[in-house]
């Protein structure tokens, strides 16, 4: 492997046809670059969708009253669904192996001004349980969150987001400060890390109140606009039984067919994250078999050059065997020369491919379609062990083709 002899030998047959070489190392230099961008633009895709679950608990369901659609025990259709307070606690009953659960109930469309001092500004206010933290993940960072006692007493707090507290209070420290949310005062007990695309996409995050302090500042009455919960069983048979259950505890409480889709929007998370990891595997295995043939081709090419590479050197692989060179030597030469081309040209590939990964994952702000294109390191040992197999499988039909020469055939030809 490290005889001076061979190497020698490798880089005068390269040296010798110049441009042959450079054009067959570039076939696999460009399949490996392929392959590199490919699986960077997949990853990118997959880390834009798990990016959209950060926050969110992904054994979750979550499920919105609607209107129904099918006539029930006498009642008409089209009678809208409220869900209730008292809708939470049964499901918490009905649901075997539940282990959080939230109502929730949102203000928006002009309603939900916030304002400190003279600075104001319109956000979503989503009165919210404690346990709601169990379900969408807040960062805080500073404060705390709704907690229990808070609900209780119908306090009126309120959490915000780093874009609200730039808005409202600027460089001041808005902990125990106290905003107007149309009008009426809150404390904000809690300061939590941005949530949404950037300012610079003009969203904003939403901010949080106790749901008992929300319905009574906004008269909802015990109404609230969704139900999350999550739940041990996180299996796609698991939540379809959830599901299932949910959706029949609140068909007979509010007396509707458990069988109308309209009744209910249910936002299944478990279904959703396995849905969305199916088709990523096969857009993943779909740009695996296209880069891999686009290697492919370029070790085909390898191991045509190879042959006639073997061919031109007919006369003196035939003058070494007639020295003594056994076959094994002249299957190694061969192949030797075969894994240096493979190898360099792919190793250029590939440093060249994930460093424009990198770079592009530097300059393209992260979305939730698009995200990180990075190639973990593990992939990039793979593909660079499977190219030297590759390059010695390339060379060992020539190797052998070169190996069967006879000397005295050999010394024969022109």
């Amino acid at each position: 492997m490290f005889d001076k002899e061979k190497w020698g030998e490798v880089f005068q047959s390269i040296g010798k046809n110049k441009l042959r070489a450079v054009l067959t190392g570039f076939a696999v230099f460009w399949g490996i670059f392929m392959l590199i961008i490919l699986l960077g633009a997949g990853a990118g895709l997959r880390n834009g969708f798990s990016y959209n679950f950060r926050n969110t608990a992904t054994n979750s369901i979550r499920i919105w009253g609607n209107e129904t659609s099918k006539p029930w025990k006498g009642l008409p259709p089209n009678r809208k669904i409220e869900l209730e307070d008292s809708d939470i606690a049964a499901l918490r009953n009905a649901i075997p192996g539940i282990q959080h659960i939230s109502g929730q109930y949102s203000v928006w469309r002009g309603q939900s001004k916030l304002q400190y001092g003279m600075n104001s500004g319109s956000y979503s206010i989503r009165g919210i349980e404690p346990e709601y933290r169990k379900l969408q993940h807040q960062r805080i960072i500073a404060g705390r969150f709704i907690n229990e006692v808070d609900q209780v007493q119908d306090r009126k707090v309120i959490v915000i987001a780093e874009d609200c507290r730039t808005e409202l209070f600027k460089k001041e420290d808005p902990l125990h400060q106290w905003i107007n949310v149309n009008g009426i005062p809150f404390e904000v007990v809690g300061l939590y890390a941005y949530e949404t695309g950037g300012p610079e996409r003009g969203e904003r995050s939403p901010v949080y109140i106790p749901l008992s302090a929300a319905q009574k500042v906004f008269n909802a009455k015990g109404i609230v606009d969704d139900i999350t919960f999550s739940f041990s069983d996180a299996s796609i048979a698991g939540a379809k039984q959830a599901q299932e259950r949910a959706i029949h505890t609140l068909a007979r409480r509010h007396d509707f067919d458990p069988t109308d889709d309209r009744a209910l929007w249910v936002n299944n998370n478990v279904e959703n994250v396995g849905t969305m990891s199916n088709i990523f595997n096969g857009i993943t295995a779909f740009l695996w078999f296209v880069g891999i043939g686009s290697l492919i081709a370029g070790i085909v090419g390898v191991s045509n050059i190879m042959l006639i590479v073997v061919k031109e050197r007919t006369r003196e692989i035939g003058i070494r065997k007639a020295l003594g060179a056994t076959p094994a030597n002249v299957v190694g030469q061969v192949i030797l020369e075969a894994v240096f081309i493979t190898a360099l040209a792919g190793w250029m590939g590939l440093v060249l491919g994930v460093f424009l990964m990198e770079g592009i994952a530097s300059v393209v702000p992260g979305s939730e379609f698009f995200r990180d294109p990075t190639i973990q390191i593990d992939v990039a040992i793979y593909a660079l062990v499977a190219l030297i197999v590759a390059g010695a499988l390339a060379g060992f039909i020539p190797a052998r083709r070169a190996a069967a020469i006879r000397p005295i055939e050999a010394l024969r030809d022109e």
